[in-house]
């Protein structure tokens, strides 16, 4: 049933959406580097490799440059029309073409790059890859402002790999343990929320029994006083 409704619903959003799309792709192609698409390689489902589909926001070597695939607040290897893009997440709504042809599903953990999803303890790696990586899931929820929380870390790819990661890993690894169809529409329904209230920490209400963050995170990611 999943499936059926990641066709669906992506194949609604393209339809709807190109308005938006075309004309974005349309200026990418002539501004900053000429690139309208970002192709990268990352972990899906089983482990086996996929390339994702994002609005091109970043220079076109920036894997290799700087702090490789961890992205940093004002990053200078991020183009101008791309820091609205990302911004907006409109650099993300090409991965609509990634569900549509299978690779992904609307929700589910984030696709990660090797050099990320290698940060995950390896018991994790292991459950993570049993589903669809997603456009949205509780993981990209929960760590929606991931680049605010890095700046205010000097060794922000250290602090990445030795807190953020463990703790995105067991927030991700939690999905794949409570996958239903109900936790899929719930999950839709809270990205939307996020989405028009940036601030709001109903993802704590709405997923109980989420796994608590160390103590380094809790008030970065929102984490209720009270647990709800």
């Amino acid at each position: 049933m999943q499936r059926f409704f990641d066709v669906l619903f992506s194949g609604l959003a393209l339809l709807v959406l190109s308005p938006l799309l075309v004309p974005i792709a349309a200026l990418l192609r002539f501004t900053g580097e000429g690139e309208v698409f970002f192709l990268q390689e990352r972990v899906g489902k089983d482990g086996k490799p996929f390339k994702l589909f994002k609005f091109a926001t970043m220079l076109k070597n920036s894997p290799s440059i700087g702090t490789g695939t961890v992205t940093m607040k004002n990053d200078p290897r991020v183009l101008p029309m791309g820091k609205f893009l990302r911004k907006t997440k409109i650099n993300e709504l090409p991965q609509l073409l990634n569900i549509f042809l299978g690779d992904m599903s609307v929700v589910g953990p984030r696709p990660q790059a090797h050099r990320c999803f290698n940060s995950f303890p390896l018991d994790l790696q292991q459950v993570i890859v049993q589903v669809k990586p997603g456009l949205s899931g509780i993981g990209p929820i929960v760590f929606r402002g991931e680049e605010d929380i890095l700046a205010d870390h000097a060794g922000s790819v250290e602090f990445y790999d030795k807190v953020i990661a463990p703790y995105k890993g067991q927030v991700e690894a939690w999905y794949v343990g409570h996958q239903t169809l109900f936790t899929y529409f719930a999950v839709i329904l809270v990205t939307i929320w996020v989405v028009l209230l940036p601030s709001s920490g109903v993802v704590w209400r709405a997923f109980k029994g989420l796994p608590v963050p160390p103590d380094e995170l809790k008030e970065p990611l929102n984490y209720p006083t009270v647990p709800a």
